[in-house]
C-alpha cells in the first residue's frame, strides 16, 4: 500500500485511489457529529445556491459556512458545538463550507472517497486496513481550499503514520495545534461563531467508529454514507 499526502483543491483534484479528504476545523468534524445524532441523507455540497435548493426539495437542515460565519438563512453553523446536542433523527442534512465540502465535489479522479477527521481518523484506519488499497491518497485540504492549515496536515500524517505502523504522539499534537493560526478563532472570545469547546469536539480522537463515504452525484453534489468501520 502507498501512501501519499496532498494539500488543498489542487490536491484533490488529482487524488487518486482511495482518497481521504480531511478537513478538522471544522466540516468533517460537524458531519461525524450530526449523523451520529440520527442525520439520515446527508449530502455535501459545493455551492451555497445548490445547497439552498436542494434543502428545498428534502425539507433538509442546512449546515454551512462561508469564512467561518454561518451563512444567512442557514439553520446551523459549521460548529460541532452548536449541533452535539442537536436531534437529526431521520433528516436530511445538506452541509456547504469554504474547504471540505469543496474537496469532496472535486475529487473526480479517486476510487473512493472518505471524510476525514481527528475524531473518526481510528475508524478510518481500520477501513483502509480491510480494503488494503494499492494506493491512498490524502487530501489535507487547508484553508479555504487553498493554504496550508496545520491541523488538517497533521491529521493526514497521523493517518498516514497509523497505516505505516509509524509512533504518533496525539497528545504532543493536540498541544501544538492549541497554538497554531487556524485555532486562535476558538480562543477569541469576540468570535462567538467558533467556541472554545468546538477545538475539544474537533480533538476528539477517535470519538466515532464509523466513516463517512462519498457517493458524487450530479450538480456538484456528494452523498455521505455511514459505514462502520469494519465493513468493506
Amino acid at each position: 500500500m502507498v501512501v501519499n499526502v496532498v494539500e488543498c483543491l489542487e490536491g484533490a483534484r488529482r487524488a487518486r485511489g482511495l482518497v481521504v479528504v480531511i478537513d478538522v476545523f471544522r466540516a468533517f468534524s460537524v458531519a461525524c457529529y450530526a449523523v451520529d445524532n440520527g442525520a439520515g441523507d446527508y449530502y455535501a455540497v459545493g455551492d451555497v445556491d445548490v445547497a439552498r435548493g436542494l434543502a428545498g426539495k428534502h425539507d433538509a437542515i442546512l449546515i454551512g459556512e462561508r469564512d467561518c460565519i454561518k451563512i444567512e438563512g442557514f439553520d446551523h453553523g459549521n460548529s460541532p458545538t452548536e449541533i452535539e446536542n442537536v436531534d437529526f433523527s431521520g433528516r436530511t442534512v445538506v452541509h456547504t463550507t469554504s474547504a471540505g465540502t469543496q474537496g469532496l465535489v472535486a475529487c473526480t479522479e479517486a476510487d473512493e472517497v472518505l471524510t476525514g477527521a481527528f475524531v473518526n481518523a481510528g475508524a478510518i484506519v481500520e477501513y483502509i486496513r480491510a480494503k488494503q488499497p494499492e494506493l491512498v491518497t490524502i487530501v489535507a485540504m487547508g484553508t479555504g481550499g487553498t493554504m496550508r492549515a496545520q491541523e488538517d496536515m497533521m491529521c493526514a500524517m497521523y493517518i498516514k503514520n497509523e497505516l505505516e505502523e509509524y509512533p504518533n504522539s496525539f497528545e504532543t499534537l493536540k498541544t501544538f495545534l492549541a497554538g497554531v493560526d487556524s485555532a486562535e478563532k476558538f480562543f477569541d472570545e469576540t468570535k462567538d461563531f467558533a467556541p472554545e469547546k468546538d477545538f475539544e469536539l474537533c480533538m476528539a480522537l477517535d470519538a466515532f467508529g464509523f466513516v463517512l463515504r462519498a457517493h458524487p452525484e450530479t450538480g456538484g453534489v456528494v452523498r455521505l454514507e455511514k459505514i462502520k468501520a469494519v465493513a468493506v
